[in-house]
């Protein structure tokens, strides 16, 4: 049996203080937060989606991903984001722009966190 002590660091931690930090570097290139962590449930059996960030580029609508990971022997930030994860991101992206009247120009960005820094991939992969 194993018992996570007081100072255990969780996968939801450890994702939550990624989540910080890329909200900090975008924050600090201009871009404002408009929502954090928009979720869709697709049923009670069923996952839906869930958008880390969502953030506002002068004009542009941008919903970011953002990855954790220990190191960057694995490939890049997009190499990271596989086509199903690309799939439920737009479909999430599509829920949270039925809000809108008129749909603002938008973009998929990544934003992969890691010891070394911050690799931030603006319009990583398109919505079509």
């Amino acid at each position: 049996m194993s018992f996570k002590g007081a100072g255990a660091v969780t996968s939801k931690g450890r994702g939550d203080a990624a989540e910080d930090h890329a909200l900090a570097h975008l924050q600090s290139q201009g871009l404002v937060l408009v929502e954090r962590n928009y979720r869709v449930a697709r049923g009670p059996s069923a996952r839906g989606g869930e958008i880390d960030l969502v953030m506002r580029d002068r004009g542009t609508l941008v919903f970011v991903e953002v990855r954790s990971r220990a190191s960057g022997r694995h490939g890049g930030a997009a190499a990271s984001v596989t086509a199903v994860k690309q799939a439920r991101l737009v479909r999430t992206a599509q829920h949270y722009l039925m809000r809108f009247a008129t749909l603002p120009a938008c973009r998929f960005d990544v934003v992969c966190v890691e010891p070394g820094g911050i690799e931030w991939i603006r319009a990583a992969f398109d919505a079509g």
